[in-house]
Order: C-alpha cells, then sequence, then structure tokens
C-alpha cells in the first residue's frame, strides 16, 4: 500500500486530524502503515491536501517544495492577532479602491522576503509560534524568502473584502501576503476564507473529500507515485542495481523512474555515465 491520496480537507478540520483519519482507515483495511500530510493547510482553510502512503512519503521534500495555487479572500479597514476569522477582529484604516489594489499586486511578484504569522507553525528556540502567541510572549520570527509566481484580483465579495488568485512556492504564508498587501496600500487587513486548489500535481478536480473514503474504498483513491514523477522511464534487470551497486549505463545524466521486471521500483539517478541507487519507493 504505497501512494498517494489527494484529500480535499474541509474547513475546520487540521492536517492533523486529516492524516490520523487516514491512519485509522489504514489499520482497519491494510494494518499499520505510515502516512503523513505533504504541506500544512490552516485549520479555516480548506482544498488540496496531498497525503503520503507508505514509502511515497520518502518524496516529501520533493512535493512540498512545488507551486501551489490558492483563492483568497481578504478583508481591508480591520485586521486580527491571527491574520485570519480566528482572531478578534480590530478594525482601523480605509477601504482602498479596487484600481489601487490591482496597482499594487506587481510589488509582490517574484522572490520576495515574508515574516511569518506569530500564530503559524514556525518555530523559535524550539517552540511554534502559535504556542508563545498563545502564551503572551513577545518575539519574532525571522524573515523567510518565499516566491509569488502570480498574484490576480479576480472579484469582489463586499466593498471590503477582495478575492484573490495566487500561484506561490511552498512555504508561503498567505495570512502574511495579506497583511504586507494591506500595508504597502496605507491600511490594514487579514484573510477571511483560503482554498488551495493545486498543490503540484494534485488538484482540487480529483480531491475527494475525507468523508467519502471508507477501509473498503480506500484502494480505489490511491494515486500510484510513479504517475506523479516527471521523470522518463528506465527498466533495470541488473540485479547490482538493488543491491545499491553503481555500475556503468548508456544513458543521459539526470534522474530516472526504476522498473523492475515492469514494476515500479523507486527513483535512480545518471551521472557520469553511472547509474546510482535513489529511492525505494515501491
Amino acid at each position: 500500500m504505497t501512494g498517494f491520496l489527494n484529500i480535499d480537507k474541509r474547513r475546520g478540520d487540521t492536517s492533523v486530524y486529516v492524516v490520523n483519519c487516514v491512519k485509522r482507515l489504514l489499520r482497519l483495511g491494510y494494518g499499520k502503515i505510515p502516512c503523513g500530510h505533504f504541506g500544512t493547510l490552516d485549520p479555516l482553510a480548506s482544498g488540496v491536501l496531498p497525503v503520503g502512503i507508505g514509502n511515497a512519503n520518502r518524496l516529501f521534500d520533493y512535493f512540498l517544495s512545488k507551486k501551489k495555487t490558492y483563492l483568497a479572500r481578504f478583508r481591508f479597514g480591520a485586521t486580527t492577532e491571527t491574520l485570519d476569522g480566528e482572531g478578534e477582529v480590530v478594525l482601523g484604516g480605509r477601504i482602498p479602491e479596487k484600481a489601487e489594489i490591482e496597482g499594487a499586486l506587481y510589488r509582490f511578484l517574484g522572490e520576495i522576503s515574508q515574516i511569518p504569522p506569530k500564530f503559524s507553525a514556525r518555530c523559535i528556540d524550539g517552540k511554534r509560534g502559535y504556542e508563545l502567541a498563545r502564551d503572551g510572549q513577545e518575539f519574532t520570527l525571522p524573515a523567510k524568502r518565499v516566491e509569488i509566481f502570480s498574484f490576480a484580483l479576480v472579484g469582489e465579495a463586499s466593498p471590503d473584502e477582495f478575492e484573490f488568485r495566487i500561484e506561490c512556492s511552498g512555504g508561503t504564508y498567505i495570512r502574511s501576503l495579506s497583511r504586507d498587501l494591506a500595508a504597502a496600500l496605507g491600511t490594514q487587513g487579514y484573510t477571511t476564507a483560503l482554498r488551495r486548489t493545486a498543490s503540484g500535481a494534485f488538484t482540487e478536480e480529483t480531491a475527494v473529500p475525507l468523508s467519502a473514503l471508507t477501509a473498503e474504498n480506500l484502494g480505489q483513491y490511491l494515486i500510484p507515485t510513479d504517475t506523479l514523477l516527471p521523470f522518463p522511464a528506465l527498466e533495470v534487470e541488473d540485479e547490482r542495481y538493488y543491491r545499491g551497486v553503481r555500475f556503468a549505463i548508456d544513458r543521459p545524466d539526470g534522474t530516472y523512474k526504476i522498473y523492475r521486471g515492469g514494476e515500479f521500483y523507486g527513483t535512480g539517478v545518471v551521472e557520469g555515465g553511472e547509474l546510482r541507487p535513489g529511492k525505494k519507493l515501491c
């Protein structure tokens, strides 16, 4: 039982809750199998949450770094300590015009420096930001570099709320983006709604609600690991490879999907005319 589940997380559920539910279903139908999510979604956010099953979790770093797409709603002229609707709303600042907002979006394109929200899972001195914030402690989270590939205003929900479509690198905080966009417009703002519509190769069109999964049908929704890897396929018959031995091969340098007897095995890397084992994913 190895592969991925593309879960459409409900607003209100935590990412950990989703993973625990999947673990419980796996135990009922297949026994104890490791699984984990590939990129946290805040409880108040909904949408695509990839969950790795079995050896697929060895690709965590690969998929976590992939491009994410969000639909977000920002409210201007107010803020909260959590930068979302969970905190107490404090009014302050003006409501910018639609044209002003559109004119400011270009400032956030490309690689930018972003300070994560204090109410986040980012760590400082070994403790989560949200733990320190709930304890009322004063602290500053270090800025991080993220990349915004596109940032578009797509609608107006109310006179003070606007909807945006954002494509960004993994690790981007949309709540910080709402705060920083508002600051660039000379006001305050926070995120009132958030939905992730894509995470790398995982999209909302193929996502399944957690409520639709059972121990009996879980396998029907499992996405094979190799179908999500954009590498050329390579059938390897030489048993030395499976014992961890490098050997010469006439293939261009790069990463390959390795198949053994027609079955997907994992990844391998060709460097300087030699094939070396990568990750075992079967």
